[in-house]
Parts: C-alpha cells; structure tokens; sequence
C-alpha cells in the first residue's frame, strides 16, 4: 500500500539532496578520521559542521557522538570536556542541507579494535540495503533484511530505533524504516528519499530509553514569553528553520542567558527535547545509516562522495 508522501519535486530538488547529501559524506568521514584516542569530542563535531558550512551547504542537525551504549542524541555542551579514548565504540551521526534538502548519514569507530563483530554487523545490515530498497520494497523487507544482517553476527538489532523518510527541512518523516521484522506493508515509491540507519548491539534487551540531560532541540508551538532571554533565545532558534539545534549553539551568542532562555522556552511548553538513548542491558551499540534515493529499478546512494 501507499501512503501521501513526499517525492522529489523536480531536477531542482535533486541537485540539492545530491550536493546535501555529497557533503554529508564528505563531513562524516572528515570527522571520522580525527577520531582518536586523547582527541576532543567537542573539536571533532565542531570541525564537522564548519565543513559543511564550507562546502556550501547548511547543517541540517547538530553533529552529534554518541559512545558505546548510548545509541544516539549525544551532543555536548561547551563546558563537555569528553576525550576519545582506546575501547570506546563511538558513533557519529552528520546531516548537512541544501535549500533544505537534506543528507543524513553516520559511521561508528572502534577504537582498540575489541568489537569488530559488532561494527560489521550494523556495516553489513546497512550495506544489504543497495540490494534491497527498491519499488515495491515493504517495511517488513527492510526490517527482515536488517534483522537477518546483524543476528548473523550474533547481535541484537535495537527495536524502538529506525530509519525514516526525509523531505525539505524535515529530517523524520514517514515512512519509519524498521530495524526488525514487522507485520507495516508500506511500500516504497520511485522518487522517494530514505535514511536507513541500523542499529546493532550487544545487549541482551535490544531496546533504547530516553536518557536525561538533552542537549539537542526543535521547536514546538510558539508561545509568548515574558522574559528577555526567553525571547532572544527563541528569536535565534527560530533562524533554524524548525530543524534540530543544540545548546552550545546558543550559548556561543548568548552566554549564560541562553541557559535561562532554554529553560523559558522548556516552561512554556515550546520545546521538544532529544535526549541521550541509552541500551536497556547497557550494551554496546553501532550504527551505520544512509541516505537513499529509491530510482526506477532500485536505489541511490546520496550519501556518498562519488559524483
């Protein structure tokens, strides 16, 4: 079956997610290779999203390193100081946009080389979506196919995370793209954009919860604030164009009052917060994600510096 979804509008727009999505992957591999033990966290995704704005494009979320058993949504603070070290299994998540076409893809890296059983298994589930995604390709498809990749090697795919569809300044839309079978027959269409992103982990439960201490952010209903650092801090999170923004964002053009502003915008309803997702049984976690154009006989990968 088909649901109303978003294509791509005309050549315009595909330009666009082709150069977004060329830039994410240049950004995420620039990010990835400074990863290293006695390296900043802080610095790395720094360095990422100038590279985007470099490049040409615009950030279309905060360049986010989640390490071992958080699945994703980490992105600290200025006053972070988090250092890479040897055994930590580390992802990063880049999205970069164009005209608000977005690319959006990660990478995990294992440093010490003590958990490659559990990287090839999300490598391996998400590179067995070039032979899968395609017209006609259900959930339950996508679902299976990961599932099968990562139990190969003994892992868990995580259940409540999963790939989505993207469209112009919207990173999560329908349809959720599953890390497991289901029982969804929503079937892809030609011109349709997908971020595929499986998650593998070497926990027992398979399953993520929300965390504490968000950092990343999107703006809800607007309503009046009484405050002045309320306002500020809502007139420039608005300049991001309802996609995801990060506290040290803020901070680094309002100081200190960012952090009252965030808490108005927090009382009145307005924000809604993307906390860290940690592992249920705390088990390690890779990702590895895509972006993809499903074409007339099977798919693109955007996210790929290959043009």
């Amino acid at each position: 079956m088909h649901r109303d979804i978003e294509l791509v509008p005309d050549k315009d727009a595909l330009l666009s997610y082709r150069k977004a999505g060329r830039v994410a992957s240049q950004a995420l591999a620039h990010g990835a290779k400074q990863v290293k033990p006695g390296v900043s966290m802080r610095e790395v995704l720094d360095s990422v999203e100038e590279l985007i704005i470099k490049r040409g494009c615009g950030i279309a979320f905060p360049a986010q390193s989640s390490v071992n058993k958080i699945a994703a949504h980490f992105c600290p603070t200025d006053t972070d100081d988090i250092i890479y070290d040897d055994g930590m299994v580390i992802k990063i998540d880049v999205g970069a946009h164009h005209d608000g076409y977005i690319g959006d893809n990660a990478v995990t890296i294992d440093l010490g080389g003590q958990h490659q059983d559990l990287i090839h298994a999300a490598r391996d589930a998400l590179a067995a979506m070039e032979r899968t995604l395609k017209p006609g390709c259900t959930q339950n498809d996508v679902g299976n196919a990961i599932n099968n990749a990562i139990t190969a090697h003994g892992m868990l795919p995580i259940r409540n995370l999963s790939g989505h569809g993207v469209a112009r300044f919207q990173i999560h839309t329908e349809p959720s793209m599953p890390n497991f079978p289901t029982n969804e027959r929503f079937a892809l269409v030609e011109n349709q954009v997908v971020a595929v992103e499986p998650f593998a982990t070497n926990g027992t439960a398979g399953l993520i919860y929300n965390g504490s201490n968000p950092t990343v952010f999107t703006l809800g209903a607007i309503r009046p604030l009484r405050t002045q650092y309320g306002r500020d801090t809502l007139s420039l999170a608005q300049k991001y164009n309802g996609l995801p923004f990060t506290t040290r964002w803020l901070t680094r053009k309002l100081g200190s009052k960012a952090l009252l502003g965030l808490a108005d915008l927090r009382r009145a309803g307005m924000l809604n917060e993307y906390p860290p997702l940690p592992e249920k049984s705390g088990g390690l976690v890779a990702q590895f994600e895509n972006t993809f154009l499903i074409t007339k006989d099977g798919c693109k990968v955007l996210t790929r510096d290959d043009d």
